[in-house]
């Protein structure tokens, strides 16, 4: 993996996790440092399902299939992390 290509996982990764914030419903009581983590393992995790799966990453311009799996992991991680996050301040 290139330099390029790292930052480019870090940039989709950052998006990523905002649109998977946006798509959990309610408040998430997580700061953005962490939204932006969960968004960018999300990236790579997505990608990873996506090929397992047979969703093509070699199409000219955006993959929107790739990019919907994302999404969908990072939802399920903001969600997961808020979670857990939330349980941990009310045991205090």
């Amino acid at each position: 993996m290139t330099v390029t290509g790292i930052i480019t996982a870090l940039i989709v990764g950052l998006i990523v996790g905002a649109l998977g914030r946006l798509v959990v419903p309610g408040r998430q009581n997580i700061p953005i440092w962490l939204t932006i983590v969960v968004g960018i393992i999300a990236a790579f995790l997505g990608t990873l399902i996506a090929n397992a799966v047979g969703i093509s990453t070699d199409t000219p311009g955006v993959d929107w299939g790739e990019l919907l799996v994302q999404v969908l992991v990072a939802a399920v991680g903001v969600a997961l992390v808020a979670g857990f996050a939330g349980r941990g301040r009310r045991a205090l």
